[in-house]
């Protein structure tokens, strides 16, 4: 295995694990009270579950659209998969939908997200296959639909779910807890799954349908597999704790850096990059004001807008 992955994946390790011992009130691994065991497995442990889910589910997400499109600059939330998620939990939120409980709002999330990856997909699809263009125009065009509804929304209301439905926008993580995970770690495991196995397609999409074509991949079938797995993936990772910004887009160019190209790699590096950093910014987020916690959107905005604009500067960088 590359010496250079093995300490990507020993530096994921070690913020995995800042994140569960440092905080608020720091925990001594080898010498803790009930009360800090109560956090640690409880409170601090689901959460960077949470967390890594979200954020390998981002990271490889923006891998395969960054492929799929032969886009630099696509994301996951370029399609409109988040706000429609956004909206969906929204409206779950005000009009006191709780009929499942805690799972109401990750699954509300869930079903929006779906519903909408489904749209995306048939704007996009013509003449028997999904086409980059067109997914991506339909993502745009969706993505401000469901936002100018979503402040309306948020504009007209006045109640407690109005405070609960700005945080999930900006990526809320303190609600995180066991009964979440099961369900959306087998839809990440799944989109990573299928985006591994055919990480040698997307390394031949990438150089063009006739390109992939003449090495016998079904041009068509390939790019469905990987939407797929990428709306998988992304719905997931917002019924598990809202909207985060800029993983999807910063991770793949970062591990592209570090580590080369070929999607056989890149795509799980963007993977372990992304669940990383979205647990260095929860902990960041938790750590910096307490009692008071910044959402991990919040945070992943803040470090990340002028990376990006530091990214825009490196053509070398800006490449698929």
């Amino acid at each position: 295995m590359n010496i250079k992955f093995i300490i990507f994946i020993g530096a994921a390790v070690m913020i995995m694990l800042l994140a569960l011992f440092v905080g608020p009130r720091t925990i001594n691994p080898f010498g803790m009270t009930d009360t800090e065991r109560e956090i640690l497995f409880n409170i601090r442990l689901p959460r960077v579950v949470v967390a890594m889910l979200m954020g390998m589910a981002l990271g490889a997400s923006g891998a395969i659209l960054q492929g799929v499109l032969r886009n630099p600059l696509a994301d996951p939330y370029i399609l409109g998969i988040s706000s429609g998620a956004s909206l969906a939990a929204a409206v779950g939120l005000l009009s006191g939908f709780y009929f499942f409980g805690s799972l109401s709002v990750p699954l509300t999330a869930f079903i929006g997200a779906v519903l909408v990856s489904l749209l995306v997909g048939a704007f996009g699809w013509k003449r028997g296959g999904l086409w980059p263009e067109r997914l991506l125009l339909a993502g745009i065009g969706l993505n401000f639909l469901f936002s100018a509804v979503l402040m309306l929304l948020l504009s007209v209301s006045s109640d407690e779910g109005l405070r609960r439905a700005v945080l999930w926008m900006f990526g809320d993580l303190s609600m995180a807890d066991w009964s979440l995970i099961p369900t959306a770690s087998a839809f990440v495991v799944l989109g990573l799954g299928i985006a591994f196995a055919r990480s040698k397609a997307l390394n031949a999409l990438i150089l063009g349908d006739e390109f992939a074509h003449s090495l016998g991949f079904a041009v068509q079938r390939e790019r469905l597999l990987m939407f797929s797995a990428m709306a998988l993936m992304t719905s997931a990772s917002v019924s598990l704790g809202g909207t985060i910004g800029f993983i999807g887009l910063l991770m793949p160019h970062i591990a592209r850096f570090l580590l080369g190209a070929d999607n056989r790699v890149l795509v799980p590096a963007s993977a372990i990059a992304g669940g990383a950093f979205l647990c260095l910014a929860d902990l960041i987020g938790r750590s910096i004001m307490p009692p008071m916690e910044l959402p991990s959107g919040t945070v992943t905005a803040i470090i990340g807008a002028p990376y990006f604009l530091y990214l825009l500067r490196r053509k070398d960088v800006l490449s698929v």
